[in-house]
């Protein structure tokens, strides 16, 4: 069962937006100032330009493949489901653990004014989002928008009236940290832009999802990278650089400064809001991942169970809510550092999965929005994020491995015994590899994926092809050879004798040319009995002969059907003279270079569909 697409524009800007402003601006540029000091605003400006320039291939694939679970069903459909189910576990508990860090700063901060125990409130807090979550994705995201406003505008806020309290003094002396600081400092605070892949894990349920994706996720880098960058800047203008490098909570005591103790409590809420928006994010994200899992059956079915009332996965959400709550018992810091290793790690694999994906040629690989510079942009980001994986040190790197021994433990048990899935990598391989090893599976699956989100309402002729067998013939041959080649499976099938199939179609042919043109034929017959039909579709580059005049016909569509099956017979005869008439259909037809090319040219074609 698929998922409601709720998900607009705002929606998508929110979701992103939300995840991505919390710790990153509210506790992250203390630490951060001590490491580069003035030049902090810098350092952001250029970690939200990487960010922007690492979410392109991320895009690309997510408008490819809006499906559930994001970077992990990207990362399954290029590398396999071994690579999948680690990425896809890693993935999981790592937004998760952000999520946990959220609730954890909300529980601290109401500890903070009402002396009740963070893990009482946790629980509540959990609760709360795992509700909001069930009771349908749409609430959840109207939520969430409705948060990001009130957290933008007290920003912006803040923002405009800081800028008129700036000391250029604090700026003094500038450049105490050459270069290589600031953009080490840049990769420490990249973590700040990690939310961007929530939106991929929602691609499913976005609406257009090939122009709100790249629109919604693309403004929200811009948007939060100019806001992260003026913050920081009012921050050092206002604060004395000790008080900045030691503070926990830099905008809250920037704003006491200009805007006094009602200043402070502003700021103080909107570090609730941003909590509240990546805690909500998150396990809306991170509760696809499961759900992607259990689809692709690495881990329990029952868990891919969705409601039909509210249409949410209500297992996938309720077991991330837990893992969620668990979390906090667990010392956060470290653990959301060895999120961010996670995180980085997709958005190398993201980068790779790109690259594989283009040089294996797959005609189902159609994304709406290309990363540009290709494949330098994707190198580009392989190397920089593998060097800010390095930079968070091994603590969190073996944190990250343990994980990851889960993820391999699951595989194990579910994963293996899925030994036919393909993967892109495998179609990347083919050029040196035995063709016979490749099947169409992955195709078919990205196939399906490219009918829901052109929302092609498919007709009977659709079901035809899909059922239908398709034949390759490697030399030019006669209409008579090519039926005496096919007939016996056919005859098998429709319960038959080869010899009175042959006559039938014979006899027809006699009667009535079934090449209609020189590259077309339609030979069909009609059969005995009722609820018959049948189509062979036949693709010749040397030709076959039904006359002297049409002795080079490329495409065959052999077509039969009982009497009670005529309108039907007469639609799907109106459907592929309408689909061969098109302009581009020759040059497809024949550079296809397989059957599932073939099989894809025929369903994906923006045909005039009968129903």
């Amino acid at each position: 069962m698929e998922l409601k697409k709720d998900i607009n524009f705002f929606g998508v800007f929110s979701v992103a937006s939300g995840a991505m402003i919390s710790s990153g601006i509210f506790i992250l540029p203390g630490l951060a100032f001590a490491r580069v000091g003035a030049p902090l605003f810098i350092s952001y400006f250029i970690a939200g330009f990487l960010g922007l320039l690492g979410i392109f291939s991320v895009i690309e694939l997510a408008t490819a493949m809006p499906k559930a679970g994001g970077d992990y069903f990207f990362i399954n459909k290029t590398f396999g489901p071994f690579l999948g189910t680690i990425s896809g576990v890693l993935g999981w508990f790592a937004l998760s653990l952000k999520s946990a860090f959220a609730i954890f700063g909300i529980a601290e901060i109401i500890y903070l004014y009402t002396n009740i125990n963070p893990l009482i409130s946790g629980f509540f807090l959990c609760a709360f989002f795992v509700w909001l979550n069930l009771i349908g994705v749409k609430e959840s995201v109207t939520f969430q928008v409705i948060l990001v406003v009130g957290l933008l505008s007290i920003i912006v806020f803040y923002i405009l009236f800081g800028l008129g309290n700036i000391e250029m003094a604090n700026f003094k002396p500038f450049l105490s940290s050459d270069w290589n600081q600031i953009l080490i400092t840049a990769g420490f605070v990249f973590v700040s832009f990690g939310g961007l892949l929530n939106v991929a894990n929602i691609s499913e349920e976005v609406v257009n999802p090939k122009k709100n994706i790249p629109l919604g996720i693309i403004t929200s880098v811009i948007v939060v990278g100019l806001l992260y960058t003026l913050i920081t800047f009012v921050i050092t203008g206002t604060l004395q650089a000790n008080v900045f490098s030691e503070s926990s909570t830099p905008v809250a005591d920037s704003a006491q400064i200009f805007l006094g103790n009602p200043g402070y409590f502003l700021i103080l809420l909107a570090s609730m809001l941003a909590f509240f928006t990546t805690a909500n994010a998150g396990i809306m994200s991170a509760s696809r991942y499961p759900l992607a899992l259990s689809r692709d059956k690495l881990i329990s079915r029952k868990i891919s169970f969705i409601d039909r009332k509210y249409n949410t996965p209500i297992m996938a959400i309720i077991i991330t809510g837990i893992v969620i709550y668990l979390s906090l018992l667990l010392p956060i810091e470290m653990l959301v550092k060895a999120a961010s290793t996670v995180i980085l790690t997709s958005y190398v694999l993201t980068n790779i999965s790109v690259i594989i994906l283009r040089e294996s040629r797959l005609t189902t690989y159609k994304p709406t929005f290309k990363a540009p510079f290709y494949p330098w942009l994707q190198i580009f980001c392989i190397i920089l994020f593998t060097f800010f994986i390095i930079d968070l040190g091994a603590e969190a790197i073996e944190i990250s491995l343990l994980l990851l021994i889960i993820g391999v433990v699951i595989y194990y048990f579910y994963g293996r015994k899925l030994s036919n899935r393909e993967s892109a990598l495998l179609h990347l391989m083919k050029k040196i590899v035995d063709k016979k090893l490749i099947g169409n599976n992955l195709e078919d699956e990205l196939r399906d994926i490219l009918v829901q989100r052109e929302n092609i309402q498919q007709d009977n002729f659709d079901e035809l092809i899909k059922q239908a067998k398709i034949i390759d013939c490697e030399k030019a041959e006669t209409f008579h050879q090519l039926l005496k080649r096919i007939s016996f499976d056919l005859a098998n099938e429709l319960d038959m004798q080869e010899e009175e199939l042959i006559k039938l179609f014979l006899d027809r042919q006699t009667d009535f040319n079934a090449a209609i043109s020189d590259f077309l034929a339609i030979p069909h017959i009609i059969l005995d009995g009722e609820d018959k039909m049948f189509m062979r579709i036949i693709r010749s580059k040397e030709g076959i002969k039904f006359t002297e005049k049409e002795n080079s016909v490329k495409a065959v569509f052999l077509l039969g059907g009982s009497r009670d099956k005529r309108l039907l017979h007469l639609k799907t005869i109106a459907s592929i003279a309408t689909l061969v008439g098109q302009e581009e259909f020759r040059k497809e037809w024949l550079n296809a270079e397989n059957i599932g090319e073939l099989k894809n040219i025929l369903l994906l074609n923006q045909r005039k569909r009968f129903y």
